[in-house]
């Protein structure tokens, strides 16, 4: 990538930032303001809303509180979200009871909305109802926490809620951390609210109600937002507010643009660049690069296993070695991400957590012998489809796929699909042989096996049915005991690598480009900025 004037000025969007940077700054001093430049647009102010952007989830986390967050641990320099540590933001505390069955809140008693009014129990009680009762991409996710009633939220006193669960869920505290979580102040919202819209949904879209870390200044749908940091906010993990009194976000759709911004010093962070690009930025003079594996998610190569040949577990077998996996690793995203192949283990895995390293590795006689036992020693036809939007990545590996297939006799008919299409396609299990993403917002290993390996719908990428799995993963969700928890997960995963429904390729960092004089950065479980621990040094 080279980076100069001309690139800048290519893009309207980078012209604009230019031009009206001075204008946007309301007289905040250069270190107390960060300029945030992404590629993608907030297009609403409730990320409950089906087709909320990345980008509004992150906004959302930096304007709204929840009851609780994830803790962060240390990752290099550098930070990453530590869903093991669940700590208070609009509650102070919680105590669980000995059966796991009841969690009770406690609210921290001098946490104010941003209108200056007070957080009151019943503003908790009518947010978590409406996490559960509207219509929105909330209820759906919360059921996975076993949270799908209003009547499992009760107000035990001004500063006091319980919820109670019906089963001891792994994940029914952890669902209250993420980005559907809002908590909203109930007064404000009714005001706004209609017979036709009880939770004021269409007024939140493009307002807010929050208590949150950021108020909301300047809101430009598609275009921008500028933030001014709430001075009474209370829901830090150390008691204090943020090190940047001001937030500016600009969408800057082209890549090299947003480099330059950076480049120039003329914006302060960017965590959307290209792969190819980042060799240059590593190299820059006033920027640097946080590459934080994506350590909630994986790309993978998949095998619809109801479609023939695919439905024969030695053909996926032979397929899983028959793939150059360096070659891929180092051709789609330029080895910048943590590998899940080549893993030492065999039978058993050593560790329950998933995803981690399978036991794949490139043998072309190995493949070759598979497809033999599986009686098809001179291979088949397939085709293997990508989509357009990740064509980037997926086009360099799909060649070396056709290439390394070609050698066992699988010849492969790339198909690359505009990316409607591929959704679409991908969701009613069209596609025979394909590659894809994937990331969970809780990463426990049973809820990876539970959403990706098991029931007809839309995240069983592979289609892939197995009784053992569904059992496994169906107890231990439940299940209290830890020592069989994780043999339980070491089973799933034992299966998962021998049944071979999909290949595990890689988690692809998540390459934050910054001001060499911004510290403090943290990867989140939902892959955007969170402003709040970030500061100039």
């Amino acid at each position: 990538m080279k980076i100069n004037r001309r690139s800048v000025l290519q893009g309207a969007a980078g012209a604009t930032w230019l031009a009206s940077w001075p204008q946007l700054a309301f007289g905040q001093s250069r270190a107390e303001t960060l300029r945030y430049v992404t590629g993608n647009t907030i297009n609403t102010l409730d990320t409950t809303m089906p087709g909320a952007t990345r980008e509004s989830f992150g906004l959302s986390m930096n304007v709204y509180d929840r009851l609780f967050s994830f803790g962060r641990k240390k990752f290099g320099e550098y930070w990453t979200f530590d869903p093991t540590v669940i700590r208070g933001e609009l509650a102070k505390g919680y105590t669980m009871s000995p059966d796991g069955l009841k969690v009770t809140i406690h609210l921290r008693p001098d946490a104010t909305w941003h209108d200056g009014t007070p957080v009151t129990a019943e503003d908790i009680k009518w947010s978590l109802d409406r996490m559960v009762l509207a219509k929105s991409l909330a209820p759906p996710q919360m059921s996975t926490g076993s949270i799908t009633s209003a009547d499992q939220f009760r107000i035990v006193d001004p500063q006091t809620l319980e919820m109670t669960l019906p089963k001891p869920d792994r994940l029914g505290l952890s669902n209250l951390c993420v980005c559907y979580a809002i908590m909203i102040n109930s007064k404000l919202a009714k005001q706004h609210a209609t017979a036709d819209d009880p939770w004021a949904q269409e007024w939140l879209k493009t307002n807010t109600a929050a208590s949150g870390a950021y108020i909301i200044e300047s809101y430009k749908a598609g275009e921008s937002v500028i933030l001014r940091r709430n001075e009474k906010w209370v829901g830090s993990a150390d008691g204090k507010l943020p090190d940047f009194k001001r937030i500016i976000l600009q969408t800057v759709p082209e890549p090299a643009t947003r480099a330059n911004l950076i480049e120039r010093g003329d914006a302060d962070l960017s965590i959307d660049l290209a792969a190819s690009d980042m060799p240059t930025m590593e190299q820059s003079s006033k920027a640097k690069v946080a590459s934080i594996p994506q350590n909630n998610g994986f790309t993978h190569i998949t095998m619809n296993t109801t479609m023939k040949p695919f439905d024969n577990v030695k053909v996926r077998q032979a397929v899983a070695a028959a793939l150059p996996y360096d070659d891929m690793f180092k051709a789609a995203i330029f080895g910048r991400g943590a590998k899940l192949y080549d893993g030492s283990w065999k039978g058993t895995p050593t560790s329950s957590g998933f995803p981690q390293a399978m036991p794949f590795k490139t043998d072309v006689a190995k493949a070759k012998a598979l497809l033999a036992e599986a009686g098809m020693p001179n291979g088949f036809n397939t085709t293997f489809a990508i989509s357009a939007g990740q064509a980037a990545t997926a086009e360099p590996m799909a060649a070396l796929v056709k290439e390394a297939l070609g050698k066992v006799g699988i010849q492969v008919d790339i198909q690359k699909k505009p990316d409607a299409e591929f959704n679409t396609m991908e969701s009613d299990k069209k596609l025979p042989f394909y590659t894809d993403g994937a990331t969970a917002w809780l990463p426990a290993t049973y809820y990876y096996f539970y959403l990706y390996f098991t029931r007809d719908q839309r995240w069983n990428f592979a289609s892939w049915k197995n009784t053992d799995i569904e059992d496994l993963s169906a107890d231990a969700r439940f299940q209290t005991d830890a020592a069989k928890y994780e043999t339980e997960c070491k089973k799933m995963i034992e299966i998962f690598a021998e049944q071979v429904p999909l290949v595990l390729l890689w988690q692809p960092n998540q390459d934050a480009v910054m001001a060499k004089s911004i510290d403090g950065y943290t990867y989140q479980f939902y892959r955007q900025a969170d402003f709040r621990d970030l500061k100039r040094v």
